[in-house]
């Protein structure tokens, strides 16, 4: 990947807007059946990590809701093209998770739409680099605790009743959950609860035949990133610190949701999957 320039978006950031531009599988991907039938709600499905595994999904056969900002309707709307273009239906459907009537929301748009629900693929996330923490108000940290884990709480609460036998549930964790930045307290330490809960999760569900796994990233390159997510003079070295010497790419990401989705991890659950470059992790 080029060494990205110091830069900063407002808001929540575009993937239009990046530079350089995210790799999200969209020339490379090829899709083989693996999800046929499925039907999938993917929460921040309009860029980064999940535009890669929405067209990863579509790819493999997969009917998705998208959720995402209302002020990202322009990497949403680029998203949904490569899905029909895929030959899948795919419903936009814009909204903040961190408000709950949505987020609930989002399982009977699927039921509705859809005509079913059987994956959930929770990528959706909030993080703002604060350096002390005298400056992290409570309104921000609550917001991200919002964002990243209410949401996934009320989403999996509402979806549950409705997933059949053999769903499968994937939450998105960090290299943070492990390995906390100081400039990230709040960030990390929801990473943290996203793997706790999902592990709880996982052995409340089995009984019910639905797997929850995790996947838990290193540094990725995507518009979080830019939106506030690090300090724009820490982008040029942005993922020097893996073995890998770089930053990952959104559609190295992709694979990892698609074998949690796909009934060849049907014994695989409780677990997290780290993408990270080669960071170790307990």
């Amino acid at each position: 990947m080029p060494t990205p320039p110091e830069q900063s978006q407002d808001g929540p950031g575009l993937d239009a807007d990046l530079a350089p531009e995210a790799d999200h599988g969209a020339s490379t991907y090829r899709g083989s059946g693996r999800l046929a039938g499925r039907k999938a709600i993917i929460t921040g499905g309009d860029s980064g990590i999940g535009r890669a595994v929405a067209i990863a999904f579509a790819r493999e056969g997969a009917d998705l809701v998208l959720s995402y900002l209302p002020e990202e309707q322009e990497d949403a709307e680029a998203v949904a093209a490569l899905v029909r273009e895929a030959g899948r239906t795919v419903v936009l459907a814009p909204g903040d998770v961190a408000d709950e009537a949505y987020s609930r929301s989002l399982v009977r748009t699927a039921l509705d739409e859809l005509g079913g629900l059987d994956t959930l693929a929770i990528v959706a996330g909030r993080q703002q680099f604060v350096e002390d923490i005298a400056d992290l108000t409570s309104e921000s940290f609550d917001q991200t605790f919002r964002t990243n884990v209410h949401a996934l709480f009320w989403l999996v609460q509402e979806a549950v009743p409705h997933l059949p036998k053999g769903s499968s549930i994937i939450t998105t964790s960090s290299i943070q959950a492990y390995q906390p930045a100081p400039i990230l307290v709040d960030y990390a330490t929801t990473k943290a609860a996203i793997n706790t809960i999902s592990k709880a999760l996982a052995q409340q569900l089995a009984p019910k035949g639905i797997r929850v796994n995790v996947v838990a990233p290193g540094p990725i390159w995507t518009p979080l990133q830019t939106a506030g997510g690090q300090p724009p003079s820490a982008l040029p070295e942005f993922g020097e610190q893996t073995p890998y010497g770089r930053a990952g790419q959104p559609a190295e990401l992709a694979p990892a949701y698609v074998y949690l989705a796909s009934q060849e991890s049907g014994y695989v659950s409780g677990e997290t999957l780290n993408v990270n470059g080669g960071m170790p992790t307990p």
